[in-house]
């Protein structure tokens, strides 16, 4: 019997470029509904810039009415300022889904890769291949929605194994 769809929005953050991809999964098959990015300027002071993601975010959570969120942890260490203005951009992702009452997953980017493409250490250009391949119909222009695509089939995938193990069934 299959479940009742469920929406999910997938989140890859990026404080010049936020990826989002909205999913239906009903247990079984994935849908592709939407995906975009929500971007800022580097001109402009970083507080504009948070605030600018967070009404896109909001935005795009009132027009598409997620039901569930994902969002990608971030691993950077190469420049410490753009750490940390990346954490402060995550911190947003994070707070928009979760102020819209939205249940919250996080996932590392290895965690995602293995669960669209089954490796862990997969290239970009394969995760968008199977992307596409997973979800018909599937447009993004930026790699960014791509990754949040990823995301959001990431989350379906181990939705569908918890709800599994929840009922007493071995994930095949």
């Amino acid at each position: 019997m299959a479940r009742p769809p469920i929406r999910i929005l997938g989140l890859d953050p990026g404080l010049q470029h936020t990826g989002w991809g909205l999913i239906e999964h009903d247990g079984f098959r994935l849908r592709f509904l939407a995906g975009g990015v929500v971007s800022t300027s580097a001109a402009e002071a970083l507080p504009d810039r948070l605030l600018a993601l967070h009404r896109g975010l909001a935005a795009v959570i009132a027009t598409h009415a997620p039901e569930e969120a994902a969002v990608e942890n971030t691993y950077v260490a190469r420049n410490p300022d753009s750490a940390l203005k990346l954490g402060q951009a995550r911190g947003v992702v994070l707070l928009a889904p979760a102020l819209a009452g939205l249940v919250v997953a996080q996932y590392g980017a290895m965690e995602v890769k293995r669960a669209v493409v089954g490796n862990g250490h997969a290239a970009k250009e394969q995760v968008q291949a199977m992307v596409r391949h997973l979800l018909p119909g599937a447009t993004f222009g930026r790699a960014d929605a791509a990754d949040a695509l990823a995301v959001a089939i990431c989350h379906a995938h181990h939705r569908a194994g918890r709800a599994a193990v929840a009922q007493g069934v071995r994930p095949a």
